[in-house]
């Protein structure tokens, strides 16, 4: 899978996963999109290497909206204990 193809989905995990994350982030779309694809990023490549699945399955679209997931809460939690 090349870079771009990652950053891509990144893009659409990004998009559902803060469809799916409950809550009400203040959130912009960039910085969505740019959570998207570390998520992406760190589950497809992290996935791979730890030999979950294999490049072009389902398996790392799942990844890649779980990782934006985590990405998003942990977001939500920085910014939480940075406001207080």
């Amino acid at each position: 899978m090349t870079i771009i193809w990652t950053i891509l989905i990144g893009f659409v995990a990004g998009l559902i996963a803060r469809a799916v994350k409950p809550g009400n982030d203040k959130l912009g779309f960039i910085w969505t999109t740019l959570l998207g694809i570390g998520g992406s990023l760190a589950a497809t490549y992290g996935g791979q290497q730890l030999g979950i699945y294999q490049s072009g399955q389902t398996a790392g679209f799942i990844g890649a909206v779980v990782g934006a997931i985590i990405l998003l809460v942990i977001y939500g939690l920085v910014s939480k204990n940075k406001g207080s």
